[in-house]
Order: structure tokens, then C-alpha cells, then sequence
């Protein structure tokens, strides 16, 4: 699965410059996860980085889009060479 951020969210700038994948970006009111680049932190970390430093915990799985440990390493290894290849 990849992760969403709930509107609990307080825009405390904590996550964004830590995911590795820039799967998080400002929405219209509060940040927001793009399911597209979220691996969880599959091949970087042993957990979701913006999950461990939320200070308000508004970042749980999204049951909308779910996705196996193996989906997740394989979206890793794809971002992981488009961003190579950029």
C-alpha cells in the first residue's frame, strides 16, 4: 500500500524534504502523497520515514491503494533508474 497523509495534517514541513522517492508535495490545504512514487520507503529505510517523524501520526496506509512488499521494490527499482536515467 502506499501512504496518505489525513487532513489532521498541520503543514509542519517535516516530511516533504525527507522522502526520498518526492512522493510528498503541498496539496490545496495540507501535504499530500503521490500513490505513484510512494514505496514506503521500500529499498531506502526499514520504515516509512514521514511516518517515524510526523508529529501528529496523519500518515497511515492508504487502503485505496494497495501494493506488496514486492510491488513496492519493484516501483523502487523503477524510480530508482528513471531518476538515474534523467
Amino acid at each position: 500500500m502506499a501512504l496518505l497523509i489525513t487532513d489532521d495534517c498541520i503543514n509542519c514541513d517535516v516530511c516533504e524534504p525527507e522522502c526520498p522517492n518526492d512522493a510528498i508535495s503541498m496539496g490545496v490545504e495540507f501535504y499530500q502523497i503521490d500513490p505513484h512514487k510512494c514505496t514506503e520507503c521500500v529499498g531506502h529505510f526499514d520504515e516509512p520515514t514521514c511516518q517515524v517523524l510526523c508529529p501528529v501520526a496523519c500518515i497511515p496506509l492508504d487502503p485505496a491503494w494497495r501494493e506488496t512488499r514486492e510491488e513496492l521494490q519493484a516501483k523502487y527499482e523503477r524510480l530508482t533508474a528513471d531518476k538515474a536515467n534523467a
